[in-house]
């Protein structure tokens, strides 16, 4: 389980969540090198999953090319997909503090429970991701779809898939890459270990 690469906008440190935002330079070395790694480490994989998020997807490519395993199948669900921010979407994180204060931007971010203001009609990118095609093909109706999320609420919607698509998988005895985003890996990190903390792993 990994996080896809840097995109630009983590060099601008704002809200990316579902911007769907390409990998920068950076980001694209940064995926070519986790698949030379896991070559090295001799990793198989059977399956790959992939949020519907081009960052998520491109990662996911680069490692199966740098493994040689381009032929393995990619099934991708928007259940994998970065914590939607809501109204935080696109600002920056830093001018973020300064209006509202460190502590406020801390329980936005940090916080189990606590999700941002929802987005809506009147936000620069709300038509951008709600009217997306790709979110005409998920499992519930578009109108179902979140506005914004605490990290509970990922856990919630991210689980279904887990137990549904993915562990079964595994317990078959498959060799599974999820290649995802900061938040959903905590959220399902979380899950799999029992643990209040959350703990972040990235491979770079």
């Amino acid at each position: 389980m990994l996080r896809h690469g840097e995109g630009a906008w983590n060099i601008e440190n704002r809200f990316c969540s579902w911007v769907d935002q390409k990998l920068s330079e950076d980001g694209l070395r940064e995926a070519e090198m986790c698949g030379k790694h896991l070559k090295f480490l001799g990793f198989e994989f059977d399956l790959v999953y992939t949020s519907i998020l081009s960052r998520s997807i491109q990662t996911a490519w680069l490692i199966m090319q740098e493994l040689g395993q381009e032929w393995v199948p990619v099934r991708s669900s928007w259940r994998l997909n970065e914590r939607h921010y809501g109204a935080l979407i696109g600002l920056n994180r830093a001018e973020l503090a300064l209006n509202h204060g460190e502590e406020q931007v801390k329980i936005w971010r940090r916080s189990y429970d606590n999700a941002p203001p929802p987005i809506d009609e009147s936000h620069p990118y709300y038509q951008e991701i709600h009217t997306d095609r790709r979110y005409t093909c998920c499992d519930i109706q578009k109108d179902n779809l979140p506005k914004s999320e605490s990290l509970k609420q990922v856990l919630e919607r991210l689980l279904p898939y887990w137990n549904e698509e993915i562990a079964p998988e595994i317990k078959k005895g498959k060799r599974v890459l999820i290649s995802a985003h900061g938040n959903s890996t905590r959220a399902l990190l979380k899950h799999l270990e029992g643990t209040v903390p959350f703990y972040f792993y990235k491979f770079s």
